[in-house]
């Protein structure tokens, strides 16, 4: 955090008032699988940009920071709509025609638009009977043909089940927005930042923040440009309002798999044209023409998952927090980056009215107090008095530090009127299960950062006990004294004069 002299431009809406400013710079990391995320700031000291001094301020304000959950949002462009099953039907007739009424063909009738016009390609294929025809049937007998007429069957294409709308998917953004509140005293602003909002000032004219980027790897935000997206349709043929919250059932699909002008077999949209232009219509198995279909791939996955498998065309199981951004319409979807996301921040808050400590002031250290308690299994709290011996407010610092086997403490900041006292606290983390003793030296320190009072102390922690239950003879460590000295002394000097002994005498 520095302090830094505000400079104006000539657009004047994104000048702050003031004539000095804070600049803290910050990280904003997303939540877990990239999801929403807090932080809560208070700041304490700025450091002043031109003597590169810390100053303290008197009332600290408070930043609160709230960053929602991050997703990748994709340009929707509204292609068709598709079948969702096209089916072929067939009716035993012996005397079909292209033209024949519903009393002949049933459902392979002509169909009719709205206007009473017939709709091209719609008309019957009439096939002969037999056993190596699309439809085997038997033709009857001899007297069957004279009197009824030689059997054949008639086939049709037909939509009768739902239908999908087709999108195809564009360049891909990154979305989230990002809340900063700062309060200070009675005074609260606050701003909302994005990707499409970067420098956004409070309407106070207090605060302004910039999003400067992200930092994130991008491994898991896949591009969807050689899909399609397919949705079901809500409502009527055509360009939808919004996509409908049916998403079990969105798929995306590699576009080699659509005829967009339908004249294809065997792929998503195949129209009336393609199914009765087909070669050899006759002389083709039931259903040519028809695979490949959107109910094929939702089939597909629907197995996959009762395998406990991930699906391999439905975005429901593939991805998280589908289509859930702000303003959700036609025109977009997206997905949620499960990686996490950090978010640089730059803060300018007006300083005009902000207040330092600047006052120097000496102090001093009351009492310093830590009762015994138990090592490793729990902390010990160190309890420190100290008192403004001086005849101003100022700001100080306090450091706790031992001689071992103690984990480094944070150093503590405060601030103290003429001759207050005030009470701190810290928490004693020991790094071994012993029982030992510590001596621990804690000072005080003032706004310039002198030393003003020392303290020393000292104290005990107890031996872990462990209780498992074990039995058996204690640990004796061997004796260790004077006269144990002397005895080996001894021991070794016999050992001499026997060896020399026996030497004389010659029994060695």
């Amino acid at each position: 955090m520095e302090l830094e002299k505000c400079e104006k431009n000539s657009n004047s809406e994104d000048n702050l008032n003031c004539t000095t400013k804070i600049v803290l710079n910050m990280a904003v990391p997303s939540g877990s699988s990239g999801g929403e995320a807090s932080i809560v700031a208070e700041l304490v000291e700025v450091e002043e940009n031109s003597s590169r001094k810390m100053q303290t301020l008197r009332i600290p304000p408070v930043i609160t920071v709230n960053k929602t959950s991050a997703y990748a949002l994709y340009q929707l462009t509204y292609i068709r709509d598709v079948p969702y099953k096209p089916e072929e039907y067939y009716v035993k007739t012996r005397k079909c025609e292209p033209d024949a009424g519903a009393n002949v063909v049933k459902i392979c009738e002509r169909l009719r638009d709205e206007e009473g016009h017939i709709i091209e390609y719609t008309q019957p294929i009439c096939c002969p009977c037999g056993p190596q025809r699309r439809m085997p049937s038997s033709c009857g007998n001899f007297f069957d043909k004279l009197t009824k007429g030689k059997a054949n069957t008639a086939h049709c294409v037909r939509f009768p089940g739902d239908w999908f709308h087709v999108f195809g998917i564009g360049r891909r953004t990154l979305g989230f927005s990002v809340r900063i509140q700062v309060k200070s005293g009675t005074k609260v602003s606050e701003v909302f930042v994005g990707p499409e909002n970067r420098t956004v000032i409070s309407d106070d004219k207090f605060l302004r923040v910039n999003l400067i980027g992200d930092f994130v790897g991008y491994t898991n935000i896949p591009s969807f440009e050689d899909f399609y997206l397919v949705v079901p349709r809500q409502g009527s043929p055509g360009q939808p309002q919004d996509l409908g919250r049916n998403i079990s059932m969105w798929m995306l699909l590699e576009r080699v798999r659509f005829t967009l002008d339908g004249i294809e077999c065997n792929k998503i949209g195949v129209s009336y044209e393609a199914f009765n232009q087909q070669p050899n219509f006759c002389s083709s198995p039931f259903w040519t023409c028809l695979h490949n279909q959107l109910w094929n791939f939702r089939e597909a996955d629907l197995n996959r998952i009762s395998r406990n498998q991930v699906p391999l065309y439905g975005l429901e199981g593939r991805f998280e927090r589908i289509n859930q951004h702000p303003s959700a319409g036609s025109y977009s979807f997206s997905i949620g980056i499960t990686e996490v996301l950090s978010t640089n921040l730059v803060l300018e808050l007006s300083a005009n009215d902000v207040e330092y400590v600047y006052q120097r002031s000496p102090g001093k250290i009351i009492s310093v107090s830590v009762p015994t308690f138990e090592a490793l299994t729990q902390f010990g709290v160190a309890t420190i008095t100290t008192k403004n011996t001086g005849e101003v407010e100022a700001s100080y610092s306090l450091t706790f530090n031992c001689s071992k086997d103690i984990t480094l403490m944070e150093e503590q900041f405060l601030i103290m009127k003429p001759n207050e006292v005030t009470t701190q606290s810290c928490k004693i983390y020991p790094s071994t299960d012993q029982a030992s003793k510590y001596f621990c030296a804690v000072v005080l320190k003032d706004s310039d950062y002198n030393e003003v009072d020392r303290a020393e102390c000292q104290f005990a922690t107890t031996a872990t006990v462990l209780d498992n239950d074990t039995h058996g003879m204690p640990f004796q460590p061997p004796e260790a004294s004077i006269n144990s000295f002397f005895d080996s002394i001894e021991s070794i000097w016999n050992k001499i004069w026997r060896s020399l002994t026996e030497f004389i005498t010659g029994k060695t």
